[in-house]
C-alpha cells in the first residue's frame, strides 16, 4: 500500500491540507482573540473616559460623597471588577470597594510600572501601554485593567481650594479593571468551533481527494499495470478499454498504439527472420532440392508414358508430376526472391523485351483460351535497364493475369507508350530526415507498398502519430490520432521532438500551418498540415521539370483484387491464390522496379479485372 502512487498522493495532499488548514485555524483564532480583547479594551477606555467626565464637576467642588456614589454605581455593573482613583503618591482615594480606600499601591507592580518606569510619572502614554491583562491569583479568571491619567486643568489650579499648583501636570489616575471571564469563554468556544471545522474540513477533503485519486489516478494506473503485465507475458493483443479524455486517456491510447506497433514489429521481425533464413537456405536449395525434383519429375513422366493402359496408375502419376512441377516453381520463386541484386543495366528496347516475355507465355495463354491484345507504340527509344529483370517482371505479371482469368477464357491487354510527366504525383520520397538528421522513414507502415514518413502529431491536447504518404502529390496519409479539422495540428520528429512546422508560412490553398522535412540529397519537402488539404511543394523536384517515362500497362479481365487486399499485395509471402501461390512474385517485381527508380501502380475491381501500370524513367543511373 505504501508503494502505491495513489496512496502517496492522498498522504501528500492530506498533509498539505492539514498544514494549510492548521495554519489558517491558528491565525484565525489569534485574530478572533485579538479582536475580542481590542473590543474590550476600547469599551474599558470609553468607560474610563465616562467615569472621568461624570466625576469632573464633583471633583472640582470636592464633593466626595457624590464621587463615591458614582464610582460605586458604575463598579456594580456586570463585568466590571473594580473602579479606583489613585492620587499622585499612589494612595487609593476612591474605590468601588470601600475597604481599599486609603491603601497604598506598589508602584513597581504591573499596574504602575508603565508610568513610573524611570521613577518619574509619564505625562502621556498610549492606550496600548496603559492596558494590562493579569490574574489576581493562580487559576483565577483573567482581568483587564486600564489606567487613565487625570490631568491638572486650569479650573483645578485656579479653584478657591488651591489644592494643586499650576506646575503639577498629572493629579492622579483612574484605574478600571474588567473581568475577562465571558471573553475567555467566547475565545474558547471560538477555538473549539474552528478546531472542529478544521478537523471536519480535513476529513472531508481527504475523503474527496481519496475518491478522486482512486477514480482518476489509482484505477487507470491499475489498469495500465495489468495491461503491462499482460504485455510482459507476451499478450501483445491486449488493449485497454474505457479510455478517458484526460492525460491518463492519452497514456492509455499511447499504450494501445505501442502494443499494436510491438505486435506489428514482432510480425515484421518474424518475417525478417523468415526471409533471412530463406535467403540462407536458398543457396543450397538449387542443389539439394532441384536435383531430386528433376529426378522425380523425369521418372514420373517416363512412367506416365509407359502406363497408358493403366488409367488408375496414370491418375496417381499425374498427381506426382503436377505436384513436382508446383514444388519446382516454389523453389524457383524462392531463388528469385533471394537473388535480388543490383541490376546490370544496358541499352534495351521495351517493345523487344515485351515480345520476348510474351513468347515465353504464349502457349500457356492459348491453352487457357486467353486472348492477348498488344497495343505497343512503335519506335520507342531505347532505355537503360536490366533486360532480364524487366522481362521477368512482365512474365510474372502476364502469368498472374492468366491465373486471375482462369480456364474460362478472357483478355489480357499489353500496351506501351512514351510519356512526358510532371514529377507531381509520380515521384516518391525514399529518405526523409528531421532538422537534427533523425530518420523519419517507417518501414513498418507502408502506403501504396512504399515505406511511409512517420511524424508525431499533437491536436486538441492529444498526441499520436501520422504516417505521411511518400508519393509526392498524393495524400493517402494514415492517421493514428483523431484530427479536428478546425484545430491546428503540430508536427514533430518522433525521435527528438523537434518541431516540423515551418514558422511564418501558411498553406496558400487553405491558410493552415505548413510542415517540412528534408529529403536526403534532394532538397526540402513541404506540405499542408490540415487533413483533407492536398497542397504539397518539392522545389528540387519541381525545378527539374517534366521527365520522359516509358509506360507499360498490363490489364486483364479476371476476377480482380479486393480493396482490402490491394495495400498488401506487394508484401512478401502475401498471396490471394491460396496454396497455388507463394506470395513472392509481386514482392520480386516491386524490388526490381524500385531498383530501376521506376513506379508500379495497380487498379482493380472485383469480377471486372486488374490493371498494373509500370513506369520507367528514360534516364537511368548505371
Amino acid at each position: 500500500m505504501f508503494r502505491k502512487i495513489g496512496f502517496k498522493l492522498i498522504v501528500a495532499v492530506g498533509l498539505t491540507a492539514l498544514i494549510t488548514i492548521g495554519v489558517f485555524a491558528y491565525f484565525n483564532i489569534q485574530s478572533h482573540s485579538n479582536s475580542l480583547l481590542a473590543e474590550v479594551e476600547r469599551s474599558a477606555n470609553q468607560l474610563s473616559e465616562t467615569v472621568k467626565h461624570s466625576t469632573r464637576y464633583d471633583m472640582l467642588l470636592n464633593q466626595r460623597d457624590r464621587i463615591n456614589k458614582i464610582i460605586n454605581t458604575i463598579g456594580q455593573q456586570p463585568g466590571i471588577r473594580d473602579v479606583r482613583v489613585l492620587n499622585k503618591v499612589g494612595a487609593i482615594i476612591y474605590s468601588s470597594h470601600a475597604e481599599d480606600i486609603g491603601k497604598m499601591v506598589d508602584k513597581k507592580e504591573e499596574s504602575c510600572y508603565a508610568c513610573h518606569a524611570a521613577n518619574k510619572p509619564l505625562e502621556r502614554l498610549p492606550i496600548k501601554d496603559r492596558t494590562r491583562i493579569f490574574r489576581t491569583s493562580p487559576g483565577s479568571n483573567r482581568v483587564m485593567g486600564i489606567i487613565s491619567p487625570i490631568y491638572n486643568e486650569k479650573s483645578c489650579y485656579e479653584a478657591d481650594c488651591h489644592a494643586h499648583s499650576k506646575s503639577q501636570t498629572v493629579l492622579g489616575v483612574l484605574d478600571v479593571t474588567i473581568s475577562l471571564e465571558e471573553v475567555d469563554k467566547q475565545i474558547k468556544n471560538g477555538e473549539m468551533e474552528i478546531v472542529i471545522f478544521a478537523i471536519t474540513a480535513i476529513i472531508v477533503l481527504s475523503l474527496l481527494i481519496g475518491f478522486f485519486v482512486k477514480r482518476w489516478v489509482d484505477k487507470p494506473i491499475k489498469e495500465l499495470l495489468y495491461a503491462t503485465n499482460q504485455v510482459g507475458t507476451g499478450n501483445l493483443n491486449y488493449t485497454i478499454q474505457n479510455i478517458r479524455n484526460d492525460d491518463m486517456g492519452v497514456l492509455a491510447r499511447s499504450f494501445n498504439n505501442m502494443t499494436k506497433k510491438l505486435s506489428e514489429a514482432r510480425l515484421q521481425l518474424f518475417q525478417s527472420d523468415k526471409m533471412a533464413s530463406l535467403g540462407r537456405l536458398a543457396a543450397g536449395v538449387a542443389h539439394e532440392i532441384n536435383n531430386p525434383l528433376t529426378g522425380v519429375l523425369t521418372y514420373s513422366s517416363f512412367l506416365l508414358k509407359r502406363t497408358q493402359d493403366n488409367p488408375e496408375l496414370q491418375e496417381d502419376l499425374k498427381v506426382i508430376v503436377r505436384e513436382t512441377k508446383r514444388s519446382r516453381e516454389i523453389v524457383k520463386s524462392l531463388l528469385d526472391f533471394a537473388r535480388q541484386s543490383v541490376p546490370k543495366k544496358n541499352q534495351a528496347n521495351i517493345n523487344e523485351i515485351l515480345a520476348n516475355a510474351i513468347s515465353v507465355v504464349e502457349n500457356q495463354l492459348s491453352l487457357n483460351h486467353i486472348k492477348l491484345v498488344k497495343n505497343l507504340e512503335p519506335n520507342l527509344p531505347d532505355i537503360t535497364v536490366d533486360a532480364n529483370q524487366i522481362q521477368q517482371v512482365y512474365i510474372n505479371l502476364i502469368v498472374n493475369a492468366s491465373d486471375a482469368i482462369g480456364k474460362d477464357g478472357g483478355t489480357i491487354t499489353v500496351s506501351s507508350s512514351l510519356l512526358s510527366l510532371s514529377p507531381y504525383g509520380i515521384t516518391h520520397v525514399k529518405k526523409a530526415v528531421c532538422p537534427k538528421r533523425h530518420d523519419l522513414m517507417d518501414n513498418e507502415v507502408k502506403i501504396g507498398g512504399m515505406p511511409s514518413i512517420k511524424v508525431k502529431a499533437r491536436s486538441n491536447g492529444e498526441e499520436g502519430f501520422i504516417n505521411l504518404d511518400p508519393m509526392y502529390g498524393k495524400c493517402r496519409h494514415q492517421y493514428g490520432i483523431e484530427i479536428d479539422e478546425k484545430k491546428e495540428v503540430q508536427f514533430a520528429c518522433p525521435q527528438c521532438g523537434i518541431s516540423l512546422i515551418e514558422e511564418g508560412k501558411k498553406c496558400p490553398k487553405c491558410g493552415s500551418p505548413v510542415f517540412y522535412f528534408e529529403v536526403t540529397s534532394n532538397g526540402m519537402f513541404e506540405g499542408c498540415t490540415k487533413r483533407g488539404c492536398d497542397w504539397q511543394k518539392w522545389d528540387a523536384v519541381d525545378m527539374s521539370g517534366k521527365k520522359d517515362y516509358i509506360e507499360v500497362k498490363i490489364s486483364d479481365t479476371g476476377c480482380g483484387i479486393s480493396k482490402e487486399d490491394l495495400p498488401k499485395i506487394f508484401e512478401p509471402f502475401y498471396s490471394t491464390k491460396g496454396q497455388k501461390g507463394t506470395g513472392l512474385g509481386l514482392a520480386v517485381i516491386w524490388g526490381i522496379i524500385d531498383n530501376h527508380n521506376g513506379t508500379i501502380n495497380v487498379e482493380s475491381e472485383l469480377d471486372k479485372g486488374t490493371s498494373f501500370t509500370i513506369r520507367l524513367p528514360m534516364q537511368q543511373i548505371k
